[in-house]
């Protein structure tokens, strides 16, 4: 068996170290610990959401689902004082349904659909250039497969289910979770 001189594997030990001992991007523990800038770039802590249930949605304005802002907007009228939330993040990544920016979504679900639910910054959904809130949301419940797709998340922040675009804001599939888990 033919060994390398240690000193030719020296250097190459050497260079790896940095890349071995190199801490990763820890997994945020809930959806809580993480943060993400309203329409207006003002960034806010998920943690002001802690003892809610949240309703999730990667929103779009030029979707065939974005009459759906018609439904969640009554869905947060109807449960917000209930300790409900709806939380919106707009996404370009399928069909670039959504190619506004900030400005422009903001005036769109105002006059459009007078949505009162928080509104965040528009993000990556999957793959390269993920955002923070959706690496969480996704680990262990999968990506959207396209707009208005639908995570609920517990009190504790943890996801609870995940719902597909064609689930109506008002379904009662959809409803029958959001009150289990704010029992």
């Amino acid at each position: 068996m033919a060994h390398l001189p240690v000193r030719r594997l020296l250097p190459a030990l050497l260079l790896a170290l940095p890349a071995l001992a190199a801490p990763s991007e820890p997994t945020p523990m809930s959806l809580h610990s993480l943060t993400a800038n309203r329409l207006d770039g003002h960034p806010e802590s998920l943690s002001a959401y802690k003892g809610k249930v949240a309703l999730v949605v990667n929103t779009a304005s030029e979707c065939g689902f974005t009459p759906q802002y018609k439904g969640l907007e009554s869905l947060y009228e109807a449960y917000k004082d209930k300790g409900f939330v709806i939380l919106g993040f707009p996404s370009n990544d399928f069909g670039k349904q959504e190619p506004g920016d900030s400005k422009q979504i903001a005036q769109f679900c105002e006059l459009k659909f007078k949505v009162k639910f928080p509104m965040f910054e528009k993000v990556v959904t999957k793959g390269e250039g993920q955002s923070p809130v959706y690496a969480f949301l996704t680990a262990k419940n999968g990506v959207p497969k396209w707009n208005f797709h639908k995570y609920l998340v517990g009190k504790d922040g943890q996801v609870i289910a995940a719902f597909p675009s064609a689930v109506e804001p008002e379904s009662a599939e959809l409803k029958a979770a959001i009150d289990a888990a704010l029992r």
